[in-house]
């Protein structure tokens, strides 16, 4: 049977990785399995209106949310797409864009022709104009029998808490509740700090002579590439990265996070980078927010895209300062840095 061949392949898969075997993590396949199972053949995945359309998987940075998600989604032999939930807003107010009449049907049909499933990695909501559009975009899309897997940190129930205009978010909770299987991972130990020996690619705190060894560590990862600045082309505007090296690439934090740029440019960044040194990132917060929004959506792409990363910091990731809004998502990118910096994660 499907089920009993995915749990066995799945726990040789933990021991292969050196991953340990959590019964938690085991519960979840199990919960997918039958959220996705049909009473005819699976692989036909005849969906009832009355069954749940989501399965909300939320959690702790670290406690291997993702990788169990991406395991089960990579052994579906159906269609299905997978997006962070940030690409996949971007591709629907493109589409929005181009499309004005009867936008959010015509966008949901033209999702549900190419998928029967959509996969949603890092689901937050932070933005206004998400906010105030979400519920009837998934309103749509579970009308249409499209089957969605999500993971977030946080819970359904306190999604955009504390965001602008809340109260015009809230009938979008009560749809996702009542078409979701909601269910939280927990684990003891964040498996990505486990993973680190040291953060050699992290240096703090800002000062001459970590400076001089963040410079000196970039010439001698690009000494035998060429400087050649680039320059792309995102929706009319031009970016230029004028310390580019054949993919290794060096930023100051505020070519990043305080110009008015956001998740489009940080994916195209991602495609024509496999290296990137940060430099002066601070301290966060109450009056640096939208510095630190944008910066949480840059390393989650980075994540996303497999960048490595080696970074200049005002002080260490534990002590890297947030504001009170977004402490929680912060802990995810805190816990990602750890890992984009480890010498064990290198895509260079």
């Amino acid at each position: 049977m499907f089920e009993e061949s995915l749990k066995e392949s799945f726990l040789r898969y933990c021991e292969e990785k050196k991953f340990e075997k959590n019964i938690n993590q085991i519960e979840i396949i199990e919960l997918l399995i039958n959220f996705i199972k049909s009473k005819k053949n699976f692989l036909n995945l005849i969906f009832k209106s009355k069954e749940k359309k989501c399965l909300y998987l939320y959690g702790d940075v670290g406690v291997g949310k993702t990788m169990v998600l991406n395991y089960f989604y990579k052994s579906l032999k159906i269609s299905k797409q997978r997006f962070h939930f940030n690409e996949f807003m971007i591709n629907f107010h493109d589409f929005r864009h181009n499309n004005k009449k009867n936008s959010i049907l015509s966008f949901v049909k033209d999702l549900k022709k190419k998928s029967h499933l959509i996969y949603l990695d890092e689901f937050q909501v932070t933005n206004i104009v998400d906010a105030m559009i979400l519920g009837k975009l998934f309103q749509t899309i579970f009308k249409e029998n499209i089957k969605v897997l999500m993971t977030s940190n946080i819970q359904i129930e306190d999604l955009y808490k504390g965001g602008l205009q809340r109260d015009q978010f809230l009938p979008f909770i009560s749809i996702l509740k009542k078409n979701s299987i909601q269910k939280k991972l927990i684990i003891n130990e964040d498996y990505r700090e486990l993973s680190s020996d040291k953060l050699q690619r992290a240096f703090y705190p800002i000062n001459e002579k970590n400076a001089f060894k963040t410079n000196k560590l970039f010439r001698k990862i690009t000494k035998n590439k060429k400087l050649k600045p680039i320059t792309l082309k995102i929706k009319g505007r031009n970016f230029l990265i004028s310390e580019y090296y054949d993919g290794i690439a060096k930023f100051d934090f505020k070519e990043l996070c305080e110009t008015t740029i956001g998740a489009e440019d940080y994916i195209q960044i991602a495609d024509v980078c496999n290296f990137i040194l940060i430099n002066n990132i601070p301290n966060f917060n109450e009056a640096s927010i939208n510095q630190q929004l944008r910066f949480i959506t840059l390393i989650d792409i980075l994540y996303e895209k497999k960048v490595s990363l080696m970074t200049l910091m005002s002080s260490n990731f534990k002590n890297l300062g947030s504001s009170v809004k977004l402490k929680e998502p912060f802990k995810r990118t805190i816990s990602r840095l750890v890992e984009l910096t480890s010498p064990k994660v290198n895509y260079i």
